[in-house]
């Protein structure tokens, strides 16, 4: 260990390269993961930030804005559950967003996501930032008014509170503004179930999902599993809806697809790179390595070294890109842009790294073919 530290620390010139190879490595690789992880948990907002442990929707949903209305009769099927606790309904879907101009060439239309839910500071299925605000929620109540995220305003077309825009051919009003629901697909409006139904065109017995609050996780898991045996409905609790609401839009929009070959491509650059200065780092030492096994040092203990300097170019690369992974983080951040540093990203890609690095030891070990006693005499 002592021997690859000082042969690194003392060629350090010609080590740098293959350690900023690793680096540059992994910052691709966990800058790409945490924007697609931000990326599709924008995806899954309607869901994580409500209170609800189940949704109950449609036969097969994929995920939380593709419901289809159901009967609000159903609601008996989840309120006779002896773990539910509360159910509310709420409607969520696709509509088309229009901001009426002076011309055609100065209207917008936009496809926005509608959530609507009870208006009250209880409210299962409100999003955080409005059940969370009194004076928005009496705005809300309102037949026809709603609120979008203060950073969708120029993909809305509008300018602010106050605007009139027209959805499914009706007049609706912005009441407010909420931070922090930015959207990947259609942008969020929230507003009452009643203003919903009417964005959507539902009937007034009409809603997408039955939300409920039940005694603890494990009980909205065993609701789920129970409710089952209703074939016209679907049953899942909110983490799992959660996850698949992130892995359609992950592999539907091909971002999996993306960030692989992306990472492939870092993975590649920086193996190649870090091969190549291993393998010249090696060759360059075989008269070294050469008076090392005269003296009786076995090959293997050589090859060992090398390998070794492989793990701490591979160690010295993730060092070297943690700051540079947080200060792009927060660079994104403050362009508007979310890259969610999940531990699992972080774990994945420095395991993923120093894999890469060490095999580029291995792969440099083919210089070691030339590595005899006898090349000194020469």
């Amino acid at each position: 260990m002592g021997y690859s530290l000082s042969t690194i620390w003392y060629e350090r010139q010609r080590f740098l390269p293959a350690i900023l190879a690793v680096a540059f490595s992994a910052v691709l690789i966990t800058v790409q993961g945490g924007l697609v992880l931000g990326l599709i948990s924008m995806m899954s907002l309607p869901v994580d930030r409500a209170t609800a442990d189940l949704w109950v929707g449609f036969p097969g949903v994929r995920s939380v804005d593709l419901g289809r209305p159901i009967p609000e009769r159903w609601v008996v099927r989840v309120a006779s559950q002896p773990e539910v606790e509360r159910v509310e309904p709420a409607v969520v879907g696709f509509a088309l967003w229009t901001r009426p101009g002076a011309t055609a060439q100065n209207t917008v239309s936009e496809v926005c996501t509608v959530v609507g839910s009870r208006l009250d500071a209880n409210s299962l299925a409100a999003a955080e930032a409005v059940r969370t605000d009194p004076d928005l929620l009496a705005k809300l109540s309102v037949l026809g008014a709603v609120a979008v995220d203060e950073s969708e305003l120029g993909r809305l077309g509008i300018t602010g509170v106050g605007d009139v825009v027209e959805i499914f051919g009706n007049r609706f009003r912005v009441v407010g503004l909420v931070a922090g629901y930015k959207s990947l697909g259609g942008p969020y409006v929230f507003c009452s179930f009643d203003t919903a139904r009417l964005a959507l065109g539902y009937r007034t017995d009409e809603v997408t999902y039955f939300v409920a609050r039940t005694a603890s996780p494990a009980a909205a898991a065993a609701v789920a599993e129970r409710m089952a045996s209703y074939p016209q409905l679907t049953a899942i609790t909110s983490a799992d809806f959660s996850l698949r609401s992130r892995m359609h839009w992950l592999f539907t929009t091909k971002a999996g697809i993306t960030v692989g070959f992306t990472a492939l491509l870092g993975l590649l650059v920086g193996g190649v790179v870090t091969s190549q200065t291993l393998y010249a780092a090696t060759a360059a030492s075989q008269r070294e390595f050469s008076t090392l096994r005269a003296m009786g040092i076995p090959r293997w203990r050589l090859k060992a070294s090398v390998v070794l300097q492989s793990f701490w170019v591979g160690l010295f690369g993730i060092l070297v890109a943690a700051p540079i992974v947080v200060l792009m983080a927060e660079a994104a951040g403050a362009l508007g842009t979310a890259v969610r540093l999940h531990p699992l990203i972080l774990t994945a890609s420095a395991t993923i790294t120093m894999l890469m690095s060490l095999g580029s030891g291995l792969a440099a070990l083919r210089s070691f073919q030339n590595v005899d006693p006898a090349h000194n005499l020469r």
